[in-house]
């Protein structure tokens, strides 16, 4: 692959001799071979010009749910990877949440391979343990060794204190990363809104807020007395963000997310009863969203996920109390950060969070491996059927304006425009 960028506006703090500068940028054979204010598009080189063109490091996101195997009428690992290009994520972490699940070293190999040639990478998670059925640490160390990034019960308590306390411990000999969801099950019963004012007038059961919080404080009681690294994910109330700074002042080794969807929408969108509105966490109030906003601004919460999850029809066009949990979101995820964020920190987000997982962070500087997103800022649309490319619809952000258009990625000598 031999492309030419044409007078691209870098977007890299990390690059300050670059950054907001407007390049052309030649990249040959998957490796940026210069960076110049002009460059003739030299024999055999194909030319890449788009209106307001920039460029920024390739985009990450930690929380990506496909279907494939077991549930390919939601997704495909193909269909989902190009969806993550024309996203323009280049590195993505598949959740164990398909049939079977990852528990094993096997699986592992699998996923990757399903993988393989596609010009965005997948990393996978792999089970926490046995059938993710919480009794049974799974194989951590062999699936570590075949590809595994972290291990977790995808969208599941650890309801054994203990459990999580071997897990952590376990996980030190080989510097794993243990992840734990923030959902005491016992309070939060057969709760599947967020308890409050608009739970009480829908008439819906709620979940406290107190569900995720109870379980935090228990796991940093743990991850003190163990030591080890964890991660918790999807954050979604106002205590949760100061528990984790708290934690992190005490020199305790915790990151966390946030959804996207919980930075922009409260359980006010709850009362036409649209179940693409029901997600896990759930949606909580403008209150909590100002907080993790400003968790996400001073650096409390680790990082910002789609947390992208496709459903099929019939199992959300059901009573909203029978709908299955969740909402697609890589397409829309650029566009509605940008309307959140300025164009800097939106990048910023986007662009952070691998090192948490032992991957490497790609550079955008002659002679480094081309990982780059390519997009426009400003225009705006609102989000319709159109611009969705997953294999299911299930999008909340369906009449949302966004701001801003994904052009593409270029990556592992591809590149996907």
């Amino acid at each position: 692959m031999n492309i030419l960028l044409k007078s691209a506006k870098i977007v890299c703090p990390e690059n300050k001799a670059l950054h907001l500068k407007k390049r052309d940028i030649l990249v040959k054979k998957g490796i940026i071979e210069k960076i110049a204010a002009s460059i003739e598009t030299p024999s055999g080189v194909k030319t890449i010009e788009r209106k307001n063109l920039h460029v920024s490091l390739g985009w990450f996101d930690s929380s990506i749910s496909f279907g494939e195997p077991g549930f390919e009428e939601r997704e495909t690992i193909d269909n989902g990877l190009d969806v993550a290009s024309r996203s323009g994520f280049t590195d993505v972490i598949l959740n164990p949440n398909t049939n079977p699940l990852p528990d094993s070293s096997s699986d592992i190999v699998f996923l990757k391979e399903r993988a393989n040639g596609n010009s965005t990478n997948l990393y996978p998670l792999g089970s926490l343990t046995i059938n993710s059925e919480g009794n049974d640490l799974a194989e951590l160390f062999d699936m570590k060794n075949s590809g595994a990034v972290a291990f977790y019960d995808f969208k599941k308590q650890i309801s054994n204190p203990n459990l999580l306390k071997i897990a952590l411990l376990y996980a030190q000999n080989f510097d794993g990363l243990v992840f734990s969801y923030p959902q005491d099950g016992q309070i939060k019963g057969k709760g599947i809104v967020h308890e409050g004012d608009v739970s009480t007038m829908l008439g819906l059961k709620g979940i406290p807020a107190m569900a995720e919080e109870l379980q935090i404080v228990r796991d940093l009681f743990i991850l003190e007395y163990t030591g080890g690294k964890l991660h918790i994910p999807t954050i979604s109330t106002a205590n949760s963000v100061k528990l984790i700074a708290n934690a992190k002042k005490n020199g305790l080794d915790i990151s966390c997310s946030v959804a996207i969807h919980n930075l922009i929408y409260t359980d006010e969108n709850l009362k036409e009863f649209d179940t693409n509105y029901k997600v896990m966490p759930p949606l909580r109030t403008k209150s909590d969203c100002k907080a993790l906003i400003k968790g996400l601004k001073d650096g409390v919460i680790d990082f910002v996920t789609s947390d992208h999850m496709p459903i099929d029809i019939e199992d959300k066009r059901v009573e909203f109390d029978n709908a299955v949990n969740g909402t697609i979101g890589l397409e829309s995820a650029f566009g509605s950060l940008n309307q959140t964020f300025d164009l800097e920190d939106t990048i910023a987000l986007l662009t952070k969070g691998r090192e948490r997982f032992g991957l490497e962070t790609p550079i955008l500087k002659e002679g480094a491996k081309a990982c780059l997103t390519l997009f426009e800022p400003n225009s705006e649309a609102v989000f319709n059927m159109e611009h969705i490319h997953s294999t299911s619809k299930n999008s909340m952000f369906l009449g949302f304006l966004l701001r801003g258009q994904v052009y593409g990625v270029v990556n592992n000598n591809q590149i996907l425009i």
